[in-house]
């Protein structure tokens, strides 16, 4: 499953962009209090060349975009969209042109802390504010800027309209790369997880007031690991129609994937986004048009549907046909046409009232790409010339090799002919095709197979092509678990030289097409999979178009996936909270063991033993049920506790049958395998140890020490100034060395238990001992201290291990905060706002106390048997509460760790 998700996607298809001159980046000067405000940021205008020189002087006279970098982003990624610009302007001698401007967040890591992100919002509301100052004394002076942003950059845009004194016409369009708008990829702090809840709810809620703003979003598809795509469409409540979710495969002219970085530099899905800027220019104002329909329109244009013409925006439905062109009428169903060194026009027609009868649609396909009309039709029902007729050619749609037009015939009940321009070439060749069909005879229905027939079955359908498109219905294919191969086979009767055959997966309900172009005969291997579920109301159907040719056979097959390759691309990020909650049923286990038996049985062992998914699950698919109920649901409020994160997975078409089991299960399997890796590592570091240092004395330590106390006064100190993450790092590699200690001293009293009954054996065999006190002393009660003193230290030992297998995780999930302090520190000492300030204080005094722990004060406890108990309800709190709010996880085992301190101690 993680093989498929990382390695097995399309090559990338994207070229580089490259610039012609050097690139500068000229920092602009902010305000001083701005400036002072947010040390760490800066804002910069990119530039090349003799453009970079003008603009020095900061006299700008362009159209403002600004570009927002993502997680870990650079504010130099802003190159390749500025390059390509100025490109542009220049071919149209800077009529128009756009100035780009990008800012430096310091590449901090907002998807891993998101405690940044409202401060980074507010310095690009005051970004903006110095943008549109440097154009106040301009002409044409811009009122608002047009924003591109990058992963996380993208959701900080967004993010700009929850401001309270944010004027929303500040922002007229954005455009978002890759990302995440739906909820964070991991979401590991609250701070994080409330700032996706402010932004969506006030995108609901105020959908009313975004209509004046244009919003695009483009998924990378599957090459994008880090983000899948799914999490990139916007909100499906958004009520206002000027927002618009595709993936990077089905935008036109570039029909590639790409992964998160490429997408700011895939030179084909660049290209898409400066024509569409420079599309979007109103020629009054000389910025970027105010019409929230136009901007849709050439959006859609660029995004969604390219007819192989230059926009516009309102074209001529009448068009004269002009030339002194050859005009051929033509009768027959099905006609093809191959053009080479023609130098004479012609125009073919096609008339209706002898097809209408018999065929419900025509299609014709044109090779040569360029941007010219060819198709129209004509309302002249006897005439053999038409003089005036609609062109058709806005109806066609560019594909990689030609561009194509399907027509209903019956949708164009006025139109007596359908009319073919070939105009003169000379030194081209390009051929061009019609045909009448009947829909039902080029419709196809292939079943999917059976979720659970793991590739071992598949469906099969041979088509004998005698037309120019077919049409595979997927039937049965609508949720995203469902991930199949399919392959088609090209046979063809003659050998003779063919144009390539494109395939095309279409989705109807979301625009996450995916495009392959085939040499003729090959066998093609397509990968079917979702991006988003089929909506409850939509009963469209997927169709795998193909674009053929009239003499060949297609064999077409369908294999289905492995379910796990589904689960790992959409809940690879819950991996952390199934192997906690196995380690939970674990600890509650040797509790148990412990209590009942007064021995703590092996790690491994009770994993085995106690980790059974039907411990938990059951009760989680109860509460989702019931809360399907307004009675359960309103009590379930009353008490205050939070919605369960599987109810919540489901109404983002992310959950699906035995996802959670299966998880489960490799959470186990996880577990286990890390579990003797531990030990494994425990053992290797101990002999290492024991090598160097040879402790003599395996002591009682006492549970609160003076020189602990002073430890944990320090650690609380570090955690209040400067980060709660560090200072649980500090205990978490002090409290490492307490298991393998034990692990020494006790390997070492075994040696030494079995040297002195060696060496005793060999003594009564030569020596008499003299009678003394200790004779009277039975010999069985005389090396009682020593092997009850390796029986404790042993059973301490594997709670140790336990609990070190707990507290790796809290480490694990509370080191992104760590990082980030880290990379900041120059900037500040104390992170803030600081996710586990609190809770890291709360975990030095636990372990502080649990590090001079032994198993002996926990069995004579009056609340072992409630500790024992706990952990159960405690991994299924974890699976219920965790899965979307991996913050929470830490909270559960430091409640877990805390009964066991009161047990030490009570």
């Amino acid at each position: 499953g993680v093989r498929d998700v990382l390695f097995l996607y399309e090559e990338n298809r994207c070229s580089m962009t490259y610039m012609y001159e050097y690139p500068e980046y000229l920092k602009i000067k902010l305000p001083k209090k701005t400036a002072r405000r947010y040390p760490a940021y800066e804002l910069y205008l990119y530039g090349e060349g003799n453009y970079a020189e003008e603009n020095k002087n900061l006299l700008l006279t362009g159209i403002p975009v600004l570009f927002l970098p993502g997680n870990a982003g650079s504010y130099k990624q802003v190159r390749s969209l500025g390059s390509i610009a100025l490109r542009k302007a220049e071919d149209v001698d800077f009529k128009y042109h756009f100035n780009f401007f990008s800012v430096n967040f310091n590449e901090e890591l907002v998807a891993l802390y998101g405690g940044s992100l409202q401060r980074q919002t507010k310095f690009v509301h005051e970004c903006i504010k110095v943008i549109l100052k440097l154009y106040r004394d301009e002409e044409f002076a811009p009122t608002s800027v047009a924003i591109v942003g990058h992963s996380m950059g993208g959701l900080v845009a967004r993010a700009l309209l929850t401001l309270k004194n944010f004027k929303p016409d500040l922002i007229n369009l954005l455009i978002t790369q890759a990302t995440p708008h739906v909820a964070p990829v991991m979401p590991l702090d609250r701070y994080l997880t409330d700032f996706y809840t402010a932004v969506n709810s006030h995108w609901i809620l105020k959908a009313q007031d975004l209509r004046n703003l244009t919003t695009l979003s483009v998924a990378g598809g599957f090459r994008d690991y880090q983000v899948r795509s799914g999490l990139a469409f916007l909100p499906r409540l958004s009520q206002h129609d000027s927002a618009l979710s595709v993936v990077s495969s089905a935008v036109p002219r570039a029909w590639a994937s790409t992964d998160h970085l490429s997408i700011v530099w895939c030179k084909e899905l660049i290209l898409a986004t400066i024509r569409a800027f420079f599309d979007l220019i109103d020629e009054n104002t000389r910025q970027i048009t105010e019409d929230p329909k136009k901007r849709m329109s050439v959006l859609n244009h660029h995004f969604v549907r390219h007819p192989a013409k230059i926009f516009e925006e309102n074209p001529e439905v009448l068009t004269e046909l002009t030339g002194i062109f050859m005009w051929i009428t033509v009768k027959a169903s099905k006609w093809t046409y191959s053009v080479y060194n023609d130098s004479d026009g012609k125009y073919f027609t096609f008339p209706l009232a002898s097809h209408r009868k018999s065929y419900s649609h025509v299609y014709c396909e044109n090779s040569m790409l360029d941007t010219n009309s060819w198709i129209y039709g004509c309302m002249n029902s006897n005439l053999s010339v038409c003089l005036e007729a609609t062109d058709l050619s806005w109806r066609a749609e560019l594909l990689p090799t030609t561009k194509v037009v399907m027509l209903k015939l019956e949708d164009y009940p006025s139109l007596s002919h359908i009319v073919i321009q070939v105009p003169p070439a000379v030194g081209n060749k390009y051929t061009l095709g019609c045909e009448f069909f009947k829909e039902d005879s080029r419709t196809v229905q292939l079943p999917v197979t059976h979720l659970f027939s793991f590739g071992l079955s598949s469906s099969k359908i041979l088509l004998n092509s005698t037309g120019l498109l077919y049409n595979v219905q997927l039937q049965h294919f609508s949720q995203i678990y469902q991930a199949f191969k399919i392959y088609i086979e090209s046979h063809c009767q003659s050998l003779k030289e063919r144009k390539p055959n494109v395939y095309r997966l279409h989705i109807p309900w979301s625009h996450e097409d995916s495009i392959i172009v085939a040499k003729v005969p090959s066998l093609t291997e397509i990968s079917a999979k979702l991006h988003i579920a089929q909506p409850p109301n939509d009963s469209r159907v997927p169709e795998l178009n193909i674009y053929s040719s009239s003499d060949c056979q297609y064999d077409v097959k369908i294999k289905s996936y492995i379910l796990v390759f589904q689960i790992i691309r959409f809940h690879a990020g819950a991996f952390p909270v199934y192997i906690v909650s196995n380690i939970l049923l674990t600890y509650g286990g040797q509790l148990n063991a412990l209590r009942s038996t007064g021995q703590c049985s092996d790690f491994s062992l009770e994993l085995v033993r106690t980790a059974k998914p039907y411990k938990v699950e059951p009760l989680i698919s109860i509460v989702v049920f019931l809360q399907g109920f307004n009675w359960f649901r309103e009590m379930w409020e009353s008490l205050s506790l939070p919605e369960v994160d599987a109810a919540v997975l489901s109404r983002q078409d992310a959950w699906f049958p035995l996802v959670s089991l299966i998880l489960f299960l490799f959470g186990t399997g996880i577990t286990y395998w890390s579990g003797v890796f531990f030990s494994a590592s425990l053992r290797f570091f101990s002999s290492l140890w024991l090598t160097l240092i040879r402790p003599t004395v395996l002591q009682k330590d006492r549970l609160i020490t003076p020189r602990g106390l002073c430890g944990v006064l320090a650690l609380a100190l570090v955690s209040w100034t400067t980060c709660g993450a560090f200072a649980v790092f500090l205990i978490y590699l002090q409290y490492l060395f307490k298991p393998v200690r034990v692990f020494v001293t006790s390997a070492l009293y075994f040696q030494d238990s079995d040297h002195s009954k060696e060496t005793s054996q060999n003594s009564s065999i030569h020596t008499i001992k003299p009678q003394s006190s200790m004779d009277s002393v039975p010999e069985a009660i005389q090396p009682l201290s020593k092997s009850t003193t390796i029986a404790e230290a042993v059973n301490s030992l594997k709670m140790h291990v336990t609990i070190l297998n707990l507290f790796t995780w809290i480490v694990l999930l509370n080191l992104p905060s760590f990082i980030y302090w880290l990379k900041n520190l120059r900037y500040n000492v104390r992170l803030d706002p600081d996710p586990c300030r609190f809770t890291a204080v709360i975990i030095i005094c636990i372990l502080e106390i649990l590090m001079n722990s032994s198993t002996s004060e926990v069995k004579s406890s009056k609340l072992l048997k409630i500790a024992a108990k706990v952990p159960l309800p405690l991994s299924v709190a974890v699976l219920a509460f965790g899965r979307l709010h991996l913050y929470r996880v830490p909270h559960f085992v430091t409640f877990s760790l805390l009964l066991h301190v009161l047990c030490c101690v009570v």
